[in-house]
C-alpha cells in the first residue's frame, strides 16, 4: 500500500462513527480513532501503551478474556450483538438526540501487519441503539401479532365448539319436532298388536275349553259338537293371520327404533366409510310421518361406493332437506330422492313439487335463522347447519328452484376426504 492509500485509510478510520481500537498481544492500547476519543472523553496520548482493562476497568470480565482467547486460538473474528451481553465498555457521551449511547455491538479480530510481524487485535465498537429500538418495535409487533394469532385460534376453537353445540341442538330440536310423528308411527302397529293379543286371548280360552273337554266328553261326537259351537276352524285360520299381523307390527316398530338409533349418534365425530343409501332409508323411516300425508316418495338410487363421512351428520342434512320439501308442498305432491357416482364424487339430491323459492331469497337460504316458514314453525337453522356440515365434508350444495314447480337440492360429497396436505377437490360443475 503506498503512502496516499495509507492516508486515505487513516482518514476513513478517523471520520467514521465507529469506535476502532488496536491492541497488542498484551492488550495494551496502541491506537484508537477520534470517535473513541469523543465517546470516552479520553485522549489517545493519555492512554497509548496502557492496558485496555486499566483504561476501561469495567471491561475486565471473564467474557473479554474468553473472546480474546477465542480470537487468538481460532484466528478469526468474534462478533458480539448488543442483546447478547452488556456493553463491553461504557461510552458516556451524549448523542445528537441527547440520548446516552447505551447499546453497542462489538467485533474483535486478530491481525498482523506482515506475516512475520507481531499479533495485534482490532476491536470495533459501534452504536446499535437505533437498531435495537427498531428491533424492539419489531419484537413488540411480532409479540402483539402472536398474541392476536393465539386469540384468533382460541376464538376459532370456541366458534367450532359453539357450531358443534348448535348442530347438536338443532338435531335434538328436529328430533323433538318429529317425536309426535314418530310416536304416531309406533302407536299404530302397537295398537293393532295389542288388539290382536286381546283377540288371541279369547281364542286361547276357547281352545283350552276344547282341550279340557277331552277328559269329560262322552264321545267324539260331543267334542265335534263343541268345536263346531266354538267355530274352531275359523279360530285356527284367524290365529295364523293375527300372529302374522302382529309379527309385521312388531317388525315395523323395530325398524323405527333402529332408524332412530342410527340417526341419533350425537357423539359421533369420526369420518369413516359409510353406506349413504342406508342413511337415506334410515332418515326416511324417521321422517315418514312428516312425508306420508304430503307426498309420494320416489327413490332413484344409483350405484354408490362407501363414502368417507360422518354418517349422522349427513343424515341430519338429508332430514332437513326432506322436511323442507314436505313443508314446501301445499296439497299432495311428489318428493324424489336421487343418487349417483361421478369419478371421485357422489351426489344425492332431494327434489319436490312444492311452491318453489323466490329468486330474491335464494342467496339468503343458508343464512342462520332465515326461514320462509310461518312464525313458530322451524328454527331457521336447518339449511345453515346443512351448509356447514357439507363444507366440513369438503363438499357443496347446489339449489335449483322455480316458483310454482318445485325445488331441487343436490349435495356433492367426495368419496374420500382429502388429507391435511392435499388440496380440497373440486366437484364437477
Amino acid at each position: 500500500m503506498d503512502n496516499r492509500q495509507q492516508l486515505l485509510a487513516s482518514a476513513l478510520v478517523e471520520h467514521i462513527s465507529v469506535g476502532t481500537i488496536i491492541l497488542d498481544t498484551q492488550l495494551r492500547i496502541q491506537y484508537w480513532n477520534a470517535f473513541l476519543e469523543r465517546c470516552s472523553g479520553k485522549r489517545l496520548e493519555d492512554v497509548r501503551g496502557r492496558p485496555f482493562t486499566q483504561v476501561f476497568p469495567e471491561a475486565d470480565t471473564l467474557y473479554l478474556h474468553q473472546i480474546i482467547e477465542q480470537a487468538r486460538n481460532e484466528g478469526r473474528h468474534v462478533y458480539t450483538q448488543w442483546r447478547d451481553t452488556p456493553s463491553l465498555v461504557r461510552l458516556t457521551f451524549e448523542r445528537a438526540q441527547q440520548n446516552p449511547l447505551m447499546l453497542q455491538s462489538t467485533l474483535l479480530f486478530p491481525f498482523r501487519i506482515a506475516p512475520d510481524d507481531a499479533l495485534h487485535f482490532g476491536l470495533v465498537l459501534y452504536d446499535t441503539t437505533d437498531l435495537a429500538k427498531s428491533s424492539n418495535k419489531l419484537e413488540a409487533a411480532l409479540q402483539a401479532l402472536s398474541v392476536k394469532q393465539t386469540e384468533q385460534e382460541q376464538l376459532i376453537k370456541k366458534l367450532e365448539k359453539a357450531n358443534d353445540q348448535l348442530l347438536q341442538s338443532e338435531k335434538l330440536a328436529a328430533i323433538g319436532q318429529l317425536a309426535a310423528g314418530v310416536a304416531h308411527e309406533i302407536n299404530n302397529p302397537i295398537g293393532y298388536v295389542f288388539s290382536n293379543l286381546q283377540t288371541l286371548a279369547g281364542y286361547v280360552r276357547d281352545l283350552l275349553r276344547i282341550i279340557d273337554a277331552v277328559e269329560s266328553a262322552g264321545g267324539l261326537e260331543d267334542l265335534r259338537q263343541l268345536k263346531r259351537s266354538l267355530e274352531y276352524d275359523y279360530i285356527r285360520s284367524d290365529i295364523e293371520a293375527l300372529i302374522g299381523e302382529s309379527e309385521d307390527g312388531i317388525d315395523r316398530v323395530k325398524k323405527i327404533i333402529t332408524s332412530l338409533k342410527d340417526f341419533s349418534h350425537i357423539e359421533e365425530e369420526e369420518f369413516h366409510p359409510a353406506d349413504l343409501h342406508r342413511g337415506l332409508n334410515t332418515t326416511l323411516n324417521v321422517v315418514n310421518n312428516e312425508l306420508k300425508y304430503k307426498a309420494e316418495v320416489i327413490k332413484e338410487y344409483g350405484d354408490l361406493p362407501d363414502v368417507e363421512c360422518i354418517p349422522s351428520q349427513i343424515n341430519q342434512v338429508i332430514m332437513n332437506l326432506l322436511v323442507n320439501a314436505a313443508h314446501a308442498i301445499e296439497q299432495f305432491g311428489r318428493i324424489t330422492l336421487r343418487t349417483a357416482h361421478e369419478g371421485d364424487w357422489v351426489w344425492l339430491e332431494v327434489e319436490d313439487t312444492g311452491k318453489g323459492i323466490e329468486p330474491r331469497l335464494l342467496n339468503r337460504i343458508y343464512e342462520p335463522f332465515f326461514t320462509t316458514k310461518p312464525v313458530g314453525k322451524g328454527t331457521g337453522l336447518g339449511l345453515s347447519l346443512s351448509y356447514s356440515i357439507v363444507q366440513k365434508h369438503h363438499g357443496r350444495i347446489e339449489v335449483d328452484s322455480e316458483l310454482g314447480r318445485g325445488t331441487r337440492f343436490r349435495v356433492w360429497l367426495p368419496v374420500r376426504q382429502p388429507t391435511p396436505t392435499e388440496e380440497s377437490p373440486t366437484p364437477h360443475e
